[in-house]
């Protein structure tokens, strides 16, 4: 079969000729990857209507272990059920670094065919869909940065066969502190820096093209052995898609070579966080820029929208209007809160502006830009955010501003003004993951409005039992503070 040919079932014997496995994998409601291999003759089998996976990666966290408070999705009652796994014949591509053996995505199905609530591939799925009734479409793009750490004595070797010394083992024994950077000084955009692991540096790139995560833009941040990658724009689905794969190549790689990528928020104190920027368009079915006013409004209520269409101030209006209730979606862990403190580039409070980096959604658009560029920029989210809840919360917001036709509340932070200032209007946002879930679980929340309660009781679930391990945890800054003092 030919490259641009759809895949379908009935060519896909063709397309695995050559093969004798596949690897599946679904995401979690962490954004963590969970699948396997499967023999091609299994696959074959199951490609159209599915198989049978374990309801038990929604019935525990990140570490594996099971909720305190069982879930509605997989528990005890249920028998930790099986859902279905129906693989995406569209996400198909290769794992360069395992000997390109296949691999596809798959999205998670009760037994009744509806999506799984908490299926982040079903709920952005589900809320596209919203826009495609519409006519409309989505385009997004996502930057992620993340500190990046290599163990003394660690292996120089550059295959993945290599085995590379575990970070865990490593802080066992040591202190977080004492885990060695990439690389030292604060160095964004540098153009030498990157030479200090030339070969790792441009392996990430290469690989990522090979595996369709294609990045647009790859440099050094401010920060000791931090690196941003900026992905190529998209459909809203295959971004998140891709965000989410984009992870797996760097750490598949990155273990070649030794080394630790960090997406957690703020891996360090006193330096700035990992964020997740998220940019958002709406498009119509000719790909036409919908946010775009064809003609400047001389009469715009504030400037910085003089050449933002109704449509998309209605948009940006329901970001607004809706961001407060949906944080666990964007800043879903306890670390999470401290990356979003003031003084270290990211935002506190509900806020926006034309090109303004200090607010949590910037506005991109004409004269800045070109028009067919205009778009927002939600500024809230960090790398550890899961990218399918992140570009779901930001649509469905917006989307909601639109049906409702919302007014921006608020004004515009202007040049000079920062968050939190006399010109800052907007509410603060949630200090921390406990405050962000009562909000967001409340019985008025917005998010159950464009979510449903299912989704929200769920995934409001297991951010409970992220604050309980929290809230149980002796820290080591309490042990510092407190051991021969109190």
């Amino acid at each position: 079969m030919a490259l641009t040919d759809p895949i379908t079932v009935d060519n896909l014997p063709d397309l695995l000729k050559d093969d004798t496995k596949v690897k599946l994998a679904g995401v979690d409601v962490d954004g963590m990857l969970r699948g396997k291999l499967v023999s091609k003759k299994k696959f074959l089998s199951v490609a159209k209507e599915g198989f049978g996976f374990c309801s038990v990666i929604f019935g525990w966290d990140m570490h594996d272990k099971l909720y305190e408070k069982e879930l509605k999705i997989s528990n005890k009652q249920n028998g930790y059920r099986d859902l279905i796994a129906v693989p995406d014949l569209n996400s198909f591509r290769r794992i360069p670094w395992e000997n390109n053996i296949p691999f596809f995505l798959v999205s998670f199905f009760d037994d009744d065919s509806k999506p799984v609530c908490a299926d982040p591939r079903g709920l952005l799925k589900t809320t596209v869909e919203k826009l495609e009734k519409k006519g409309y479409n989505a385009m997004a793009g996502a930057e992620l940065e993340f500190f990046q750490f290599k163990v003394p004595n660690s292996s120089t070797s550059t295959t993945t066969d290599s085995p590379s010394p575990s970070v865990t083992s490593y802080l066992n024994d040591n202190p977080p502190n004492a885990l060695p950077p990439l690389t030292e000084g604060m160095f964004g955009y540098s153009v030498t820096r990157p030479t200090l692991n030339k070969s790792y540096y441009h392996d990430v790139y290469d690989v990522c093209a090979k595996f369709k995560c294609d990045l647009e833009g790859w440099h050094t941040e401010s920060g000791p052995g931090v690196y941003e990658a900026a992905l190529e724009f998209g459909q809203i689905s295959e971004m998140a898609d891709r965000t989410s794969l984009f992870k797996y190549v760097v750490r598949s790689v990155a273990s070649g070579y030794g080394i630790t990528p960090c997406f957690m928020a703020k891996p360090k104190h006193g330096l700035p966080g990992n964020s997740g920027h998220t940019h958002v368009s709406v498009v119509d079915k000719n790909g036409k820029n919908l946010l775009y006013r064809e003609e400047k409004d001389e009469n715009a209520p504030y400037p910085d929208i003089a050449h933002l269409s109704d449509l998309g101030r209605h948009f940006l209006a329901g970001i607004l209007d809706g961001l407060p209730d949906v944080m666990p979606m964007l800043a879903p862990t306890i670390n999470s809160y401290k990356r979003l403190v003031e003084n270290f580039w990211a935002p506190v409070t509900v806020s926006w502006g034309l090109e303004h980096r200090a607010a949590s959604v910037r506005l991109i658009a004409p004269p800045t830009s070109k028009p067919g560029a205009t778009r927002f920029e939600v500024r809230v989210p960090g790398a550890d955010a899961n990218p399918y809840f992140v570009m779901s919360a930001i649509l469905a917001l917006g989307w909601r501003g639109v049906e409702k036709k919302l007014e921006i509340p608020i004004p515009p932070l202007g040049k000079g003004q920062d968050v939190g200032d006399s010109a800052d209007k907007g509410a603060r946002l949630a200090r921390s993951l406990k405050e962000a879930t009562a909000k967001f679980m409340s019985s008025d929340s917005i998010a159950r409005e464009v979510f449903g309660d299912d989704f929200v009781d769920h995934f409001g679930g297991t951010r409970e039992n992220e604050i309980q391990l929290w809230d149980e945890a002796v820290t080591d800054w309490e042990l510092k503070r407190y051991i021969e003092t109190v």
